[in-house]
């Protein structure tokens, strides 16, 4: 028996839960999307699922709401996560303290890491009880909406301290494996610390950071306890209102449940290609 078949043999097991948790959960909610629900006497498949959602101002609002969250999220942390990296290789004292700190978050749950937002950013929360005792504010109510506000301070501020470190550590671990040979000829020919940056390292990192920063934007895309937790009621982020729609007391309402956590995926699934693509143009041009 060749390797090959062995490998695959020993995958069959793990690929096996994966397809069936996957594509099983991906059918279950395809077929509720379109109506099919024997149980309650819908058993002919249409679209009124999809044709209500889209005919809905809300649920636009709430798609808007979700792109902005993914988007500013995953940016500023990719922004920061580099910084830091940058920063972290470097030799200096307490290296390896600051580094263990730096990484410490990433076994935090994302539901920690939101009730912490909440308790330190909210109008009755510890910084802005702590503006009050130094006489920043008068009053509670001065401090500035960060929680359960319209752009969504709060949950950006949560999944940027989580995501950081995960981008991170992967861009850190790029640049320690590259060694400094790189940046040893650029110097040698002239170049500056910022034609170094932008001509070698970025390119050099910058593949596995786009790969880290997809998986953000999709997690951050899809995810619903933190803005659950943390966002407005209205308009609230897709997955938010999708959940909504499923725990609703009317079962025929969870077709519509459905149809958005099938958009969400389609979404999801788009937007990655799309930044896949143009990432691998990006890293064939530098």
């Amino acid at each position: 028996m060749s390797r090959t078949v062995q490998a695959w043999l020993l995958l069959i097991p793990a690929v096996c839960v994966i397809v069936a948790f996957f594509l099983g959960g991906l059918v279950f909610g395809l077929t509720r999307s379109l109506n099919y629900m024997p149980l309650i006497g819908l058993n002919d498949p249409n679209f009124d699922a999809y044709v209500s959602i889209f005919s809905n101002v809300e649920f636009y609002r709430a798609l808007l709401l979700s792109l902005h969250i993914a988007i500013s999220s995953t940016v500023i942390a990719t922004v920061l996560a580099i910084a830091c990296a940058l920063l972290l290789r470097e030799a200096f004292a307490g290296k390896r303290v600051i580094t263990f700190i730096f990484q410490l978050n990433l076994t935090i749950p994302h539901l920690v890491g939101g009730v912490a937002i909440l308790f330190l950013l909210s109008q009755s929360g510890f910084v802005a009880r702590l503006g009050h005792v130094f006489g920043l504010i008068e009053t509670t109510t001065d401090f500035p909406a960060l929680v359960f506000d319209r752009f969504a301070i709060g949950i950006i501020a949560q999944y940027v301290w989580k995501e950081v470190p995960f981008i991170g550590v992967i861009t850190l671990a790029i640049l320690q494996s590259m060694g400094d040979d790189y940046e040893s000829i650029a110097r040698t020919l002239g170049a500056n610390w910022w034609k170094r940056l932008r001509y070698v390292i970025i390119p050099l990192i910058m593949p596995g950071v786009l790969r880290a920063s997809i998986v953000v934007f999709a997690f951050t895309f899809g995810a619903f306890e933190i803005p659950f937790l943390l966002g407005q009621t209205y308009p609230a982020a897709l997955p938010v209102l999708a959940y909504r729609s499923y725990v609703d007391v009317d079962l025929a309402a969870r077709p519509e449940a459905m149809a958005m956590a099938v958009v969400i995926a389609v979404i999801s699934a788009c937007l990655i290609f799309l930044y896949i693509q143009a990432s691998r143009r990006y890293v064939r041009r530098d």
